[in-house]
């Protein structure tokens, strides 16, 4: 075995490897610098962390199997079935009202907090005299529960659902020829 020909491989093995995560993180970088979409990109990490808040991460009580994976917002894509809800289906004055309060949000740090204080920040949201308040709340609960909730994993694994429930069953003996 060539020992020096079996280096130069790991060794370009490793650079490469060590290149493509560069490049990953450079893209991150270069995407939220050049981010070009309705929502800012603090706006939609602000979006993903309310529906983070509303539906973390976890195993529900009663599991359909014994290797049921974690199931929240995130990882079943609710917040970009929000954003694109959001930018795609709603008026203007809403989506004024969804991104003021967005910034409202921002403003107060809510990123940074953890997940017993950004719920009651949502709570006090609910819980508001300002009236744009209590919608942008209202929006936000029912639009993150409505997507995680018709989400393929849930609707399948958790409700039973089946795209077509009916079976056919013919009523006719077909005999079973010899070849």
């Amino acid at each position: 075995m060539d020992r020096r020909k079996s280096l130069k491989i790991i060794g370009g093995s490793v650079a490469g490897i060590a290149g493509l995560v560069f490049a990953d993180w450079k893209w991150q970088i270069i995407d939220r610098v050049t981010h070009a979409g309705f929502f800012s990109f603090e706006e939609e990490q602000v979006i993903s962390a309310i529906a983070d808040t509303f539906i973390p991460e976890g195993l529900p009580p009663i599991l359909p199997s014994a290797e049921a994976k974690p199931l929240g917002a995130l990882s079943t894509g609710t917040d970009q079935f929000l954003i694109k809800l959001f930018e795609k289906c709603y008026e203007k004055e809403d989506q004024d009202l969804i991104k003021s309060q967005l910034k409202a949000l921002t403003k107060s740090g809510f990123l940074d907090l953890p997940q017993t204080e950004r719920e009651q920040v949502l709570m006090s949201l609910k819980n508001s005299e300002i009236e744009e308040e209590k919608k942008f709340y209202d929006l936000m609960r029912s639009n993150t529960v409505m997507g995680f909730t018709t989400v393929k994993e849930v609707m399948v694994e958790y409700r039973g659902y089946q795209v077509a429930p009916g079976y056919y069953k013919g009523c006719v003996e077909v005999p079973v020829e010899k070849a």
